[in-house]
């Protein structure tokens, strides 16, 4: 039911973020259409820091109280790291080329963002090679800690450095938007929390139904 619940309000959500994004956001003076990667880059860019610090509750909380179904909560928000983080790292790419001239720089900010998503990466190539539940739990969680660790360091880093990142529009020490620029970027972050919320439960489900098969398995195999 919750599931539902949630699938029908990001669905209901999107379609009318996707009609302001392309329609009623006015165009952005100096870069024109391709501005408005915007609307999706941050609400992305934001979704990658919520991933870093649900699986940093979630290595917490097992490092705590050794229940493995907070094991399960670290890895699946770890999962949508990646997904949201590498998304965000191409819309910049996309949104870079025609505004920069270049596809990518090792400036501060984007370095950082990319350290984050090699952690997030780093984190499953670690779980694949710990075949022990347990074991894989324990190391995996110690290292999940540090996705949180590149969070503030990465989100304070075009106020810290001479970065090619454009410099703040929002936040502290921020130029301010449009209204209706504002607007559309509002309507953008509750449209895709909704979908992160979405992917997120149906990701805690299908892991769940995944332990069970591999407890199952190891039953079967044990009385062979």
């Amino acid at each position: 039911m919750r599931s539902k619940v949630l699938a029908v309000l990001s669905l209901a959500t999107m379609i009318p973020t996707l009609y302001m994004i392309f329609f009623y956001a006015p165009t952005e003076v100096t870069m024109g259409n391709i501005q408005r990667i915007f609307y999706f880059h941050v609400p992305l860019a934001t979704g990658g820091y919520v991933s870093a610090f649900l699986l940093f509750v979630g290595s917490l909380m097992f490092l705590l109280k050794h229940d493995l179904k907070w094991d399960r909560f670290g890895a699946c928000a770890a999962e949508l790291g990646v997904v949201f983080v590498s998304a965000q790292i191409v819309t910049g790419m996309i949104w870079a080329k025609p505004v920069w001239g270049i596809w990518w720089t090792f400036d501060a900010r984007l370095t950082l963002q990319l350290v984050l998503d090699l952690i997030f990466i780093a984190y499953f190539m670690l779980r694949a090679y710990l075949p022990d539940r347990e074991k894989r739990a324990k190391l995996s969680s110690v290292f999940g800690l540090l996705g949180m660790v590149d969070v503030p360091f990465n989100y304070f880093a075009i106020y810290m450095f001479p970065t090619q990142h454009p410099q703040p529009v929002l936040g502290p020490a921020g130029g301010g938007v449009d209204p209706e620029m504002g607007t559309t970027l509002t309507i953008s972050f509750i449209a895709f929390g909704f979908l992160y919320a979405y992917l997120l439960d149906r990701r805690l489900a299908i892991a769940k139904v995944e332990e069970e098969i591999d407890y199952l398995k190891q039953v079967v195999f044990a009385h062979e």
